[in-house]
């Protein structure tokens, strides 16, 4: 209900039962609404939300890349191989890409409300709980059922940017968003390693998981999942951020047929795999990696690994200025140029940096190559949530499933390409880079794929609907 600026005498106004609020969002006196001043200038209740969304979008990567850090720890405890960390590492993304569709879908039904607030409560319990593990196949089990619990937040934070922000505004929205999420990952190695300095591995995993319930009891009660239903939403913010194609409630199934036959799913789904077995690689194994292969001390290796993802967050906060940019020109080319270039330069640095002896250096060059490659999130995200229409909840979901193939690849050769090349006689550098040479073609195919990317939507807009972008 929105409240209304007008005296308590004001008439009240039937308006049209919302064609665009699921059967769940609809009891009630939702359709019933009070008039209001149509000169009263605009509220911004739209930017509370995306200021609660770039906090759990932080502390989704504050509590997944923790573990990056801590796993020099839990190694030396367990006495885990590096193999085998890759499948605690594996363990995760595997349900995250499993589950994914399902509660990307029950977004779709239920609304974003309900179910962000679950998978925050869900994974935040099983962070703290990876602190209770005792061996591998504990961390394995545990870190499994974590995964399931972070699967399907993206796709429900995409509807509620899709619901909350006009088209015109969502790449500035998405690129802080995408930003913030980095930030809490940049965040991630640097307090692990302080906070395991002083409590241990265990009690940091406590630590971290403590933040998300907070945010979640804040959330359920703050938030609304139609604009029109808040009380901090006035006329004029209604009608600005208006009724695009991507918030519209889902009309019975997904038509699966005409999804598997749409050229832009596949494209974007191939993408985000690219992406994906890039971003683990430093997600997962770099605090490692500087510190087995080049040597560097685990405090300082935190930092390094905090300084790439830190430029990753500038790299997507940049993308999404130059999303808005191309969308106003209204060029798919310009979307495609920007995609291709990007991670044609992300591959350039990162073998730039392979070939650079002196730490910082290399790792300066591979924080560039890194915010190259994410400087590309905010436009995957605008062309995903375009040809999604009203099923985004599940083609999201979709999209970023066939992405944790590329995700779980990078996390399992790492480890493995390591422990064998160990086993042939093979230490430091010469042990640990060629998984970044592989690396560098992987960004080459992405941007083959992105210079070549065409927009075609799963479902014509209907006519009372945004037009989508148009592919020339």
């Amino acid at each position: 209900m929105v409240r209304s600026s007008t005296p308590s005498d004001q008439p009240e106004r039937e308006i049209p039962a919302n064609p665009y609020r699921s059967p769940a969002e609809s009891i009630g006196n939702a359709d019933r609404l009070p008039m209001h001043d149509p000169s009263a200038p605009r509220t911004n209740a739209r930017f509370v939300v995306l200021g609660l969304l770039c906090l759990l979008s932080g502390i989704l990567y504050l509590d997944r890349i923790c573990i990056s850090q801590a796993m020099i720890s839990i190694q030396a405890e367990l006495g885990i191989s590096n193999t085998q960390s890759g499948l605690v590492m594996m363990a995760f993304t595997l349900a995250y890409g499993l589950f994914e569709i399902p509660t990307g879908r029950w977004g779709d039904r239920l609304g974003a409300r309900r179910v962000l607030t679950r998978i925050s409560l869900w994974w935040s319990f099983f962070t703290a709980l990876t602190g209770a593990c005792s061996g591998l196949w504990t961390l394995v089990v545990v870190r499994f059922l974590f995964g399931a619990g972070e699967a399907g937040a993206f796709p429900n934070v995409a509807r509620v940017m899709s619901r909350w922000f006009p088209d015109r505004e969502r790449g500035r929205a998405q690129g802080l968003l995408l930003a913030a999420s980095q930030i809490g990952g940049a965040l991630a190695p640097f307090l692990a390693a302080l906070l395991i300095g002083q409590i241990g591995w265990r009690w940091t995993f406590a630590v971290f998981g403590s933040v998300g319930a907070v945010w979640a009891a804040g959330f359920y009660l703050w938030f609304r999942d139609d604009p029109d239903e808040h009380p901090a939403v006035n006329a004029a913010e209604a009608n600005h951020i208006g009724r695009g194609a991507a918030a519209g409630t889902v009309h019975g199934p997904v038509p699966w047929g005409l999804v598997i036959r749409n050229p832009s799913i596949w494209f974007l789904s191939l993408i985000t795999a690219c992406g994906a077995f890039n971003s683990y690689i430093y997600f997962s194994w770099l605090p490692k990696y500087l510190n087995a292969g080049r040597g560097v001390a685990e405090k300082e290796a935190a930092l390094m690994a905090s300084v790439v993802l830190g430029c990753s967050a500038l790299g997507i906060f940049s993308g999404g200025f130059l999303v808005d940019r191309a969308v106003q020109a209204g060029s798919m080319s310009r979307r495609r140029i920007l995609g291709g270039m990007s991670f044609f330069a992300a591959s350039v640095l990162l073998v730039t940096a392979l070939r650079t002896q002196n730490s910082w250096v290399a790792i300066s060059l591979t924080a560039l190559s890194c915010g190259a490659a994410q400087s590309t999130q905010p436009l995957w995200w605008s062309c995903a949530t375009q040809i999604s229409g009203r099923h985004i909840g599940a083609l999201f979901g979709l999209m970023n499933s066939v992405g944790v193939f590329g995700a779980l690849s990078s996390q399992y050769l790492v480890g493995a390409i390591a422990d064998f090349l160990g086993k042939q006689g093979f230490s430091g550098r010469a042990q640990w880079d060629p998984i970044f040479y592989i690396d560098s073609v992987v960004l080459l195919v992405a941007a083959v794929l992105w210079s070549t990317f065409i927009s075609v939507p799963v479902e014509p807009a209907a006519e009372s609907e945004e037009p989508l972008y148009a592919d020339h």
